[in-house]
């Protein structure tokens, strides 16, 4: 029983390591981003050239631009959102 015990705290420190110890994918440190549609800004920045963010946009209704993060070596300012404004619908 003991060596169960010890067996499951070693598994679980083991474990637990390995998630302190992972670092996020570094995937908005490439020059190209596909933009637009289902991606805000920037969009997913995953692509080191420009023929490669192109091949991954064909047919997905989006666009390739440049990573701002990687052209001007600082962080984008979040945009800010306005209200869109609706016409009341009037009843019939």
């Amino acid at each position: 029983m003991r060596k169960t015990h010890l067996a499951l705290l070693t598994l679980g420190a083991t474990v637990l390591a390995g998630f302190v110890t992972a670092t996020p994918a570094a995937a908005r440190d490439y020059p190209w981003c596909a933009q637009g549609g289902e991606y805000d800004y920037p969009g997913e920045c995953a692509y080191s050239t420009y023929e490669q963010c192109q091949a991954s946009v064909s047919g997905r209704l989006l666009f390739c631009g440049p990573n701002p993060l990687f052209a001007y070596g600082q962080a984008p300012r979040p945009q800010p959102r306005t209200q869109r404004r609706t016409r009341p619908v009037a009843p019939y």
